[in-house]
C-alpha cells in the first residue's frame, strides 16, 4: 500500500501533527520536532507525548509513516568546529526528541561546505557528525535527504549519498530519503518512464533501495540540472504529473511515506487524492 501525506504543521504543539495530517487525508506525514528556525526549544511534556501517541494511534500512523524533519539550521559539515558543534549538539537533541515520541527516523539535509573546504572534506565532517550522533542515540535511523546542489549544499549526487553510507558504523540506523524536485534539479531525469526507470536504477546500483526510507514529492520551478532548490505543486512545473504516475505504481516505493513539500498547502488534500487516483 502506499502512504501518502504531506509535511503538516505542529502549531499549538507536537501533538497536533498526527491530526492535521489526519484532516487531508494522509496515510504518512511529515513535521519538525520543533521551530525549525530556532537552536532551542523547551522540551517536551509529558503530556505533550501521551498525547502525541494517542493522536497516531486515532490516525491509524505508524512509526515507520512519519519522516520528521530536522531544523534547516543544522549543518553537521560546516567547515568551522565551533559552529558545526552547534548543530550537532541540535541533531542529537532532535533525534532525542524523535524517540520521545515514538519515532524511528529523523531526516535532515546533509549539509554545506559554504566555499570553505571542498566537497569531500565536508562529506567527511557529516560522517563523523553522524557516527557521534549515532552513537549517542538509540533507536532513531538518520534518514539523508538528497539535494539539488544550491550554493555550496552537498548531498545532490548518488555518490554523495553512498559516500556517507559507506562512512557510517552503525549502517542499520542510516538511510536516504529521495526529493523529487532535488533529484530532477540535481540533473536525474524522470519525465519519461525510461528516464525515471534509469535513474531509479542508478540509484540503487550507486546507493541501494534497502536504504531509501521515504520520497518528498514535489514539481520544480525550475530546469532540468540547473541546481537550484524551488518547488512547485504538482503537474504545475517542470517535471510534469507523468513521474508522480510512476512513483504511485512503482512496488518498490510500498509502505514508504511520500510526503508532500509543495508550496501551496491548500491543494494538499485534492494533491493526495490524485496521487491515489493513479493506482486505480
Amino acid at each position: 500500500m502506499k502512504r501518502v501525506g504531506a509535511h503538516v504543521s505542529i502549531s499549538g504543539g507536537v501533538q497536533n501533527a498526527p491530526l492535521n495530517a489526519r484532516e487531508i487525508g494522509a496515510r504518512a506525514f511529515a513535521m519538525f520536532t520543533k521551530n525549525q528556525r530556532q537552536w532551542r526549544a523547551k522540551p517536551y511534556t509529558d503530556e505533550q507525548i501521551e498525547q502525541f501517541v494517542a493522536n497516531m494511534e486515532k490516525g491509524g500512523f505508524r512509526p515507520c509513516d512519519v519522516l520528521p524533519h530536522d531544523a534547516y539550521l543544522i549543518n553537521l559539515g560546516h567547515p568551522d568546529a565551533e559552529a558545526r558543534e552547534k548543530s550537532f549538539s541540535a541533531f542529537v537533541d532532535e533525534m532525542r526528541r524523535c524517540a520521545q515520541l515514538g519515532l524511528i527516523y529523523l531526516n535532515f539535509h546533509p549539509g554545506s561546505h559554504l566555499r570553505q573546504i571542498d566537497e569531500s572534506a565536508c562529506l567527511d565532517l557529516i560522517a563523523e557528525s553522524l557516527n557521534r550522533a549515532l552513537e549517542q542515540t538509540e533507536g532513531v535511523t538518520a534518514v539523508i535527504e538528497n539535494t539539488a546542489g544550491q550554493g555550496s549544499n552537498v548531498g545532490y549526487r548518488f555518490e554523495h549519498l553512498a559516500y556517507l553510507i559507506e562512512r557510517v558504523e552503525d549502517k542499520t540506523r542510516v538511510g536516504v530519503c529521495l526529493d523529487t524536485c532535488h533529484t530532477f534539479t540535481a540533473g536525474y531525469d524522470l519525465r519519461s518512464r525510461e528516464a525515471y526507470e534509469r535513474t531509479m536504477q542508478e540509484f540503487d546500483s550507486v546507493v541501494g533501495f534497502s536504504y531509501l526510507k521515504g520520497m518528498h514529492l514535489n514539481d520544480s520551478k525550475v530546469d532540468l540540472g540547473s541546481r537550484v532548490d524551488r518547488h512547485e505543486s504538482l503537474g504545475k512545473g517542470k517535471l510534469g504529473i507523468d513521474p508522480f504516475r510512476f512513483i504511485m505504481q512503482d512496488e518498490r516505493l510500498d509502505e514508504m511515506p511520500l510526503i508532500l513539500e509543495t508550496v501551496n498547502a491548500d491543494l494538499w488534500p485534492d494533491e493526495i487524492a490524485m496521487l491515489y487516483s493513479f493506482q486505480e
